[in-house]
């Protein structure tokens, strides 16, 4: 087994060795909002906790942050995410969590990076992307309104995936945010497209953590202000 692939194996795939796996807690990375906070709930892997970046960089602890700037007032987020989990496997977490909630005021979800490196099928991943949309949706009290998705970053353009078929990678990927993308809009859910500040990434080994495969919090900060005003408008 070559170097790199061993990498890609224990950063995509080992989830149960992750010591960043959260599933879930509450982040306090930043002095506790008031009695009034909106309830966020990041659903995802390992670009939802940011493999190899400080916690606080965190894009989702990022876009709450960003939010109370602007003066709404979005709780610390509550994750459930994992690295190397595809959409089945996050489904099941969920189950296992214990997490019965109901009053999420914002649910975000990222999946499927995994699902395509794994080469399964994009008919399964539609399959399963819609019942963690319903899921999701459900734990924002069944308002597809309060929920967002970003789409999947491309890991093609990272320094990790030098030597493979970017090409090919570049198209799984954009079929498979393609069917995110139908499918959020068949259930009414926001979707914010970040896959091409990924690809802008390319070649500047600030947006990358040492692994050569995840990103900064610099670049999940692009992720967090992009995402900002849809949930701004969510919310408002």
């Amino acid at each position: 087994m070559s170097g790199h692939l061993f990498l890609l194996l224990s950063f995509l795939l080992a989830a149960c060795a992750s010591p960043r796996a959260v599933a879930p807690t509450t982040m306090s990375t930043t002095p506790a909002p008031n009695a009034a906070a909106i309830p966020y709930l990041a659903l995802g892997d390992s670009y939802t906790i940011g493999e190899g970046a400080p916690a606080a960089e965190r894009w989702p602890v990022q876009l709450a942050a960003l939010a109370r700037a602007q003066g709404l007032p979005l709780a610390e987020p509550d994750i459930i995410a994992r690295t190397g989990w595809t959409t089945a496997e996050l489904q099941a977490a969920i189950a296992a969590s214990g997490n019965h909630r109901r009053d999420y005021g914002l649910v975000s979800l990222l999946i499927g990076v995994n699902n395509q490196y794994r080469g399964q099928r994009v008919a399964l991943y539609r399959t399963e992307f819609r019942q963690l949309l319903a899921t999701a949706v459900g734990y924002a009290g069944g308002h597809a309104s309060r929920v967002v998705v970003l789409s999947i970053p491309d890991w093609g353009q990272t320094p990790f995936a030098q030597g493979r078929d970017l090409a090919q990678i570049t198209r799984e990927i954009d079929e498979f945010n393609a069917v995110a993308q139908q499918e959020c809009q068949a259930a009414g859910v926001a979707y914010v497209a970040i896959t091409d500040l990924t690809r802008a990434a390319a070649g500047n080994a600030s947006q990358f953590t040492p692994d050569g495969l995840h990103y900064t919090g610099a670049q999940m900060r692009q992720w967090a202000s992009r995402a900002l005003p849809v949930v701004q408008g969510l919310l408002k």
